[in-house]
């Protein structure tokens, strides 16, 4: 049997001019700010007069930890919300941007897949509308006054040895995580360590996603705390009056990008990805805009329930004052095998009882998600090689837990398939009111909040943490910090920070590495076991596979 390529797919798309997705959701020409015919931002003037108008209902696609089988967390969360049009709903789904690094590295788009997809595909995984090339030069205008206000005279007295804000670049590159910078005599500065981070690690790129306007988003940026003076007092960004210079920068970028499905359904995509090093949800502007405009809104969080819904739970709902009504919980018969120990090259041979064995996954996200009292539904991604005993299996398991699973076939049906889906999504909101709270309470100490996740979620029996960790949480408590919520850096392949263990591991311990305050995000980010805040490359990067044809077009990106 064969099949089109998601890229094929896309090329083939009957995309409407922009200005007719803006008019399915009553924005008005003259408050989109086009790029090219099929993408524009949305004016900060009309976000503003939406204010006052009810909300519709939120729902939140989240997915099992991944595997190399793939889950199908962004095509599911398009299918649904091309599904809620199809039965009569006015839906819009809202996702992440592409990160440039998994795009030229192994992890590939991030637009959906098959028959649901958002588009135009291409231009959202490459530089799109130019939002991180912003936060990029954002970020790194603040690292050069840094460097350059430390050269000037120092009048704020840092010390160098503690800055505390690294460079960062939209591109995986091992070589940079440490580095010594200001080498090459008098004329260049003040030698001293630094490093890169990933963009999307970016305390700017966690701003710009959690801040609810201009205003808000340069008071945040104001509070990053850059670096320490020799008395450990913090100097803010606003200390050496930078805030002002990255909020122009950061002015267009902060407006939410609308384009399509292939169904010609409105979609924003706005905010960043990597919810392993981040809190990878799509912008708080943006879920807001979605809110006011259409009466259902399907987001993602990013990775598995774990880490994703989490952090959308314990980070963004909390700070934006957002209630989820629903959850939608991803899994694939071929994941469930993986995790049942099977290897990707035998996953096309039916295996009911490898499947069975990799249920308990599944079941633990199911767990988890009950403990915010959001009501949940298994969304079933079928693959072409699945086998009806295999999906059975998977459905027995997730009716005996308590839950329901429905087979979605929108990949290669496209709504058609995410009907059921779609319907099942309504009547439970209709049925089942929504009781959202918080893991843990904000007043909880910042080592408990961690210990909390690690327990309850994780399933870990201890936290390990050397001295110097718990007395800086202290530290930060003792100036007025201990009321942040926590962002767990941690390895998406499993609920331990070993990434070869799936399952549902338990009996384990969760060892943190670092701990960084975000002030301005608004969270202390505590980064466990060797996950890295910049990636590297793979062997084999998808790069290498990456060109334009004789054509024009552009092969190898997807």
């Amino acid at each position: 049997m064969s099949y089109k390529s998601d890229i094929e797919i896309a090329r083939e798309a009957k995309k409407k001019p922009i200005k007719d997705i803006g008019e399915k959701l009553g924005i008005p020409y003259e408050h989109l700010l086009p790029y090219g015919h099929d993408k524009a931002k949305v004016s900060e003037s009309f976000i503003k007069s939406l204010d006052g108008r009810e909300n519709g209902k939120l729902i939140l696609v989240t997915a099992i930890n991944p595997t190399p089988a793939g889950e199908g967390k962004t095509t599911t969360t398009v299918g649904l919300g091309d599904g809620l049009n199809r039965i009569g709903k006015k839906a819009a789904i809202c996702i992440r941007e592409a990160s440039l690094g998994p795009c030229f590295g192994m992890k590939g788009g991030a637009a959906g897949g098959g028959y649901s997809q958002v588009v135009p595909m291409e231009e959202m995984n490459l530089h799109f509308t130019g939002d991180f090339h912003a936060i990029t030069s954002a970020h790194n205008l603040l690292a050069a006054l840094i460097d350059n206000h430390i050269y000037w005279g120092n009048e704020q007295d840092i010390d160098i040895r503690r800055v505390a804000f690294r460079r960062v670049l939209d591109m995986n590159d091992r070589a940079l995580r440490q580095i010594n910078c200001s080498l090459g005599g008098v004329a260049n500065g003040f030698p001293r360590e630094a490093g890169f981070d990933i963009t999307v690690a970016s305390e700017v790129m966690a701003i710009l996603c959690l801040a609810n306007d201009l205003a808000d988003l340069e008071r945040r940026l104001g509070d990053i705390i850059v670096a320490y003076r020799r008395d450990r007092s913090p100097v803010f960004c606003r200390d050496i009056k930078a805030d002002g210079a990255m909020t122009v920068l950061l002015q267009q970028a902060m407006q939410p990008n609308l384009v399509q499905t292939l169904e010609n359904n409105p979609a924003f995509v706005h905010g960043g990805p990597f919810a392993n090093i981040a809190h990878g949800c799509n912008s708080v502007i943006a879920t807001k805009t979605a809110l006011k405009l259409a009466d259902y809104v399907v987001t993602e969080a990013g990775f598995g329930a774990d880490l994703g819904a989490e952090k959308f739970l314990d980070i963004k709902c909390r700070q934006a004052g957002l209630k989820p009504d629903a959850t939608v919980i991803v899994a694939t018969v071929r994941a469930m095998k993986m995790n049942g120990g099977i290897a990707k090259a035998d996953l096309g041979t039916e295996n009911v009882e490898a499947v069975k064995r990799g249920c308990p996954n599944l079941g633990r996200h199911m767990e988890n998600i009950q403990k915010f009292g959001v009501p949940a539904v298994v969304a079933i991604n079928h693959f072409y090689s699945d086998t009806d005993a295999e999906i059975e299996a998977l459905q027995n398991f997730v009716q005996h837990q308590g839950g329901t699973a429905i087979v979605c076939r929108h990949w290669a049906d496209g709504s058609a398939g995410s009907e059921e889906l779609a319907n099942t999504v309504v009547k439970m909101i209709e049925s089942s009111p929504s009781n959202y709270k918080p893991l843990y309470p904000i007043e909880m100490g910042l080592f408990e909040k961690v210990e909390t996740i690690a327990k309850e979620i994780y399933r870990a029996d201890e936290v390990i943490a050397d001295q110097k960790i718990r007395d800086q949480l202290k530290s930060w408590e003792e100036q007025g910090y201990g009321n942040l919520p926590v962002c767990m850096a941690k390895t998406q392949y499993s609920f331990t920070t070993d990434p070869n263990r799936r399952g549902a591991p338990t009996g384990h311990s969760l060892p943190i590495r670092e701990v960084r305050l975000s002030a301005g995000a608004g969270f202390v980010v505590v980064v466990c076991g060797e996950i890295m805040t910049m990636p590297g490359l793979p062997r084999v990067p998808a790069a290498e596979s990456i060109h334009i044809n004789d054509d024009g077009l552009i092969e190898g990106l997807f």
